[in-house]
């Protein structure tokens, strides 16, 4: 017998089978919100000075998850999101432009022996919808309209934000429903900004679902804060010269407010500012100039994604869908140092518009991800650490909390799949489907123990992890092992594999069978360097 969220509110936070009855409420409906390349305390609730009021709300009536983690990259994060495996065992090791046939995990698409949260949704009798950001094959054959989603407006790999841009030619186009239009087609609408049209779009979706009278999972991938950075020029305006103060007094700012709100132990450091990164004082007043110009652009991406929110929720109340519905808000990956320490600013027109290209670069990154080092790519905790926001008010009563065990995106599908009432398939589609490899989070919701008894596991371009518990192995590159106790040193000081090599030895064998029975291909190239583009030195 299905699991089932029964009317009483305390039976619904139980969810035990004992409490199953046939007096039981609907099932839940579920929203994913998943923001790109943003940092773990960009977010006013997470310790970030830019407003988001909309999301603090969420957080204040909801759970925020303290140790949360995704993949540290784009597509590998959305598989592993979509599938409850991790990335090399959904075909996704690396980004879908990655497709080796003869490899374990470089497949570029969605494999058969992976099934979505959306196919399985749709199975149990959801209506399934997708807005937003694809990057999961779409070129290979793997669409969203493949992948269970009866409903879809998307890009096949993001860098959308207005309807004409100075743009290559793939990302010209939108997909409504397997169809393809230009950006500016008016069956997609006009004068829009890509936060507020897939957010909208979201909601007519669910106008469809509640006209069938069913539950409805939407997967809202946003393209923001993705470069190229753009966004409206009168919220841009909001912002500029709020960043004169630089990185490294913004970065001691967070760090005590991340302190204050109990997001993280006062007993972690704040990671020391890279060698790479120029001291904000050494900079001359036209450097500070740019770098504020970059960072405002950056801010006002982060204000429309709470604008969008407030929009969702608003649209999700207005519905009278709000109480009964589960979202998940969270990031792909932590914020990305790609255009180096200066980041770049290419285009021929003013920084943040639709004719400028703009990478936020390493040093603003650095500010991105307080107090963590190291960047998107990464599986230092830079690098994979993500807020996750989980509200609902007829199912989470334990509103405001904090949830400091640690979760990975695997545990998502495992989460929907137990309210939703639906199984997990052994097979699928005449294919064998590889086992779940996450955790159900309710009982978290009610500030119980998460019934893992694995470790979890991460790998990206040679860069690895291990976590079990208190204890993190991680590997950089063809660097030696590191050893870190996260519950002293969570943002990675102190290297302690010297006093505790047992524990080292342990951690790196369960590392190396994970990565035998998920598919991880040995990652023989040379560590990335360039970041993918152009470096601007911050000093000349």
């Amino acid at each position: 017998m299905h699991r089932a969220i029964c009317v009483s509110l305390a039976v619904a936070l139980l969810t035990s089978p004992a409490y199953a009855t046939e007096s039981a409420a609907p099932r839940p409906n579920i929203v994913i919100v998943l923001v790109d390349d943003v940092g773990f305390s960009d977010i006013g609730c997470y310790g970030g000075e830019i407003p988001t009021p909309n999301l603090d709300r969420l957080a204040a009536d909801g759970v925020r998850f303290t140790q949360f983690y995704n993949t540290g990259r784009c597509s590998p994060t959305r598989a592993s999101l979509l599938t409850g495996l991790y990335p090399h065992q959904a075909g996704m090791g690396w980004l879908d432009a990655r497709a080796e046939p003869n490899s374990r995990g470089f497949h570029g698409k969605l494999l058969p022996r992976c099934v979505t949260l959306a196919e399985v949704l749709q199975e149990a009798g959801y209506f399934t919808a997708m807005t937003g950001k694809w990057h999961l094959g779409q070129q290979h054959g793997t669409p969203p309209w493949k992948r269970g989603f009866q409903r879809s407006l998307n890009s096949r790999f993001g860098q959308i934000y207005f309807p004409r841009e100075d743009d290559e030619p793939l990302t010209r186009v939108l997909y409504l429903n397997g169809n393809e239009l230009p950006k500016d087609s008016p069956q997609v609408g006009k004068d829009w900004y890509s936060t507020d049209l897939f957010t909208e779009w979201g909601l007519k979706f669910i106008d469809e679902a509640r006209a069938e009278k069913k539950p409805f999972f939407l997967y809202l991938a946003q393209d923001a804060a993705h470069f190229p950075l753009r966004a409206p020029a009168d919220v841009i305006a909001k912002y500029r010269g709020k960043y004169l103060a630089g990185w490294d007094a913004l970065r001691e700012a967070r760090h005590a407010k991340q302190k204050q709100l109990g997001v993280i132990d006062p007993k972690w450091a704040l990671a020391p500012r890279p060698r790479e990164v120029a001291a904000w004082d050494s900079l001359s007043a036209e450097q500070k100039d740019r770098f504020d110009q970059m960072m405002a652009t950056y801010a006002a991406m982060i204000d429309r994604i709470d604008f969008a929110m407030g929009t969702l929720v608003a649209g999700l109340r207005q519905r009278g869908e709000l109480d009964n519905t589960l979202i998940l808000f969270l990031h792909d990956n932590g914020g990305n140092a790609e255009g180096g320490p200066g980041g770049s600013i290419k285009g021929s027109g003013p920084i943040g518009s639709p004719r400028s290209f703009v990478h936020l670069g390493m040093s603003w990154a650095t500010l991105n991800n307080t107090p963590f080092c190291r960047y998107k790519h990464f599986t230092h905790e830079g690098g994979i650490s993500t807020p996750l926001i989980a509200h609902w008010p007829q199912g989470i009563s334990r509103r405001g909390a904090l949830e400091k065990q640690p979760g990975h995106l695997v545990d998502v599908l495992a989460t929907c799949l137990e309210l939703a009432g639906a199984k997990y398939p052994r097979q699928y589609n005449g294919h064998a489907i590889e086992p779940l490899q996450g955790v159900s989070l309710v009982p978290a919701f009610d500030g119980k123990p998460l019934a893992r008894s694995q470790p979890v596991f991460w790998e990206h371009e040679g860069n690895r992890a291990v976590r079990d518990g208190r204890w993190k192995l991680v590997m950089r590159h063809k660097l030696p092992w590191q050893l870190f106790d996260m519950e002293a040193d969570r943002t990675e000081q102190h290297d302690v594999i010297e006093q505790q090599p047992q524990i080292a030895k342990d951690l790196q064998a369960a590392w190396n069978a994970w990565a035998q029975r998920t598919y991880v291909d040995d990652w023989s190239e040379p560590e990335r360097t360039d970041w993918g583009h152009d470096i601007s030195p911050a000093r000349k």
